[in-house]
């Protein structure tokens, strides 16, 4: 028997000492090993910087978008379309009245915040010749194609959208038309004008709304 083997057992309160010591340290150890396996495992399931920054708001450049054309960024992990509308598109609008199954978009599909947006006169836009859109059908998600040509799609064919998976079509608005499977407008997500040329996709000036959500993506 070793001296300290000895020592231990011919003195009991030396012994119980020894045991809580090496408890503590054993329970210490085995602490600082969760805890550090624990950090790693808590900050995997906190947001990246990339998906915050995918996230947030983003800035769309129009300065070269010219009458007709149609540009696609993303927000929020979605396909945004930012729509330059002609005067011959802008002028057709009103005429598309009686085929929209929401014409004046009462259905919340745009924030209500945007006292901005022209719901009555049908352009759904701040600036008139300026659409911005959520371009994902609200039937079951496809994205629209656009076909802006009056009867590229068929001779009553006014010109819009045509979402390719279930047929539903939408005007230049993207107002659905009714009688198709798609229940809803397309989104208009919130957003404002930084500058004649620069807007932001994803909140309103006072920075509301950015987590808004339509009735359907």
């Amino acid at each position: 028997m070793s001296e300290s083997t000895q020592e231990l057992s011919e003195n009991p309160s030396a012994d119980l000492n020894s045991r809580r010591l090496l408890l503590k340290t054993t329970v210490t150890v085995g602490t600082i090993g969760v805890v550090a396996t624990a950090v790693p495992f808590v900050e995997s399931m906190l947001p990246s910087e990339k998906a915050k920054a995918a996230a947030g708001p983003v800035d769309v450049d129009i300065s070269k978008l010219a009458p007709g054309q149609l540009m696609t960024t993303a927000w929020r992990g979605r396909p945004i379309w930012v729509l330059h509308r002609t005067k011959e598109e802008l002028a057709a609008l009103p005429k598309m009245e009686h085929l929209l199954a929401d014409p004046y978009s009462k259905q919340p599909q745009q924030p209500p915040e945007m006292k901005d947006l022209d719901l009555k006169g049908g352009t759904r836009s701040i600036k008139p010749e300026y659409l911005v859109l959520v371009s994902i059908c609200t039937h079951l998600g496809c994205i629209p194609s656009y076909m802006p040509e009056p009867g590229s799609l068929d001779s009553s064919w006014p010109g819009g959208f045509l979402c390719p998976c279930h047929g539903s079509r939408y005007d230049l608005s993207g107002r659905v038309l009714a009688n198709f499977p798609a229940p809803l407008n397309l989104p208009v997500p919130p957003h404002y004008y930084e500058s004649d040329t620069m807007i932001k996709v994803g909140t309103l000036k006072d920075g509301d709304d950015q987590n808004w959500e339509p009735n359907t993506w």
